[in-house]
């Protein structure tokens, strides 16, 4: 009688071996059809399938191209860099995810070159989604132009916003060549290939160059954010000055949109895709 109850036992415990594998699978391949089938993948998405907002933060300054990696163990040469094409990648994947309902871009930066930061406030204007932006601690310079392509500005009353204004100042080493003995030899097949080397003096000419550069890229950088803020330029002209300012300034002088925290845009995001406040999860 022992013999026929242990294979009872043991025929019943392969069953429920080969059903337990049977459901699990099946589980596993309806999960792949229905993430297949709604254009969901971990991979190749922002969304984990149930939040809605996604968070690309812009952090350090901003560049084209990645600065290379200099001394890791000192802190001075951490700071970190937001390239350009890493930032446009993770916006494409946003954009293309059936999750995501709106964009939600974090700034902590100081500026960047003018190239990359136009770059981004570009991409941003012409996204299909809803774009937040949400200055932290700083959006200045480039990092400020940035925010303006987006379809609204937060910031905290403390962030820093502004600093509208071109910058080439450098550090001169001639005298201290002078003083260690090192001459500047210079060979150029035109009169100005090498101008703005600090390690020669700055002619009359080339100050002129550099100035009239200054002009040109001070001008477009104050149409750029006149143009996306809405504003008049000559309104935009008079804060132009390369100050920032807190973000309450920035509110009462229109660089920004809201004061607030990254909890604060879940209502204005709410508003733009016609849900809930509490149905707005970011996906970080």
């Amino acid at each position: 009688m022992i013999r026929p109850i242990v294979h009872d036992i043991v025929r019943f415990v392969a069953i429920a071996v080969i059903g337990l594998a049977t459901f699990w699978a099946g589980l596993w391949m309806w999960g792949n059809w229905n993430d297949e089938w709604s254009g969901f993948n971990a991979q190749f998405t922002a969304s984990d399938g149930y939040c809605n907002i996604a968070v690309v933060p812009i952090t350090g300054d901003i560049t084209t191209l990645p600065y290379p990696e200099e001394d890791t163990e000192d802190p001075a040469n951490q700071y970190p860099t937001a390239a350009v094409d890493d930032i446009l990648y993770q916006l494409r994947l946003a954009e293309s995810d059936p999750y995501i309902e709106g964009i939600l871009v974090r700034i902590d930066s100081l500026g960047g070159t003018p190239v990359a930061s136009e770059i981004l406030a570009d991409t941003l204007k012409a996204s299909p989604l809803p774009v937040a932006a949400l200055i932290r601690e700083f959006g200045t310079s480039g990092g400020y132009l940035a925010a303006t392509g987006a379809d609204t500005i937060f910031a905290s009353p403390l962030s820093d916003v502004g600093s509208i204004g071109i910058t080439m100042s450098y550090l001169e080493n001639v005298g201290k060549n002078t003083k260690d003995g090192l001459r500047y030899v210079q060979l150029s097949s035109a009169p100005f290939k090498d101008y703005g080397d600090p390690n020669k003096p700055l002619t009359a000419a080339e100050r002129m160059l550099l100035e009239r550069d200054l002009k040109i890229y001070h001008e477009e950088f104050v149409k750029q954010v006149a143009e996306n803020r809405s504003m008049p330029v000559e309104e935009v002209t008079k804060l132009a000055d390369g100050s920032s300012m807190p973000g309450a300034l920035a509110l009462e002088n229109g660089l920004i949109d809201a004061l607030g925290n990254q909890d604060s845009t879940r209502a204005w995001f709410a508003a733009e895709i016609g849900v809930s406040a509490d149905d707005i999860t970011f996906c970080e």
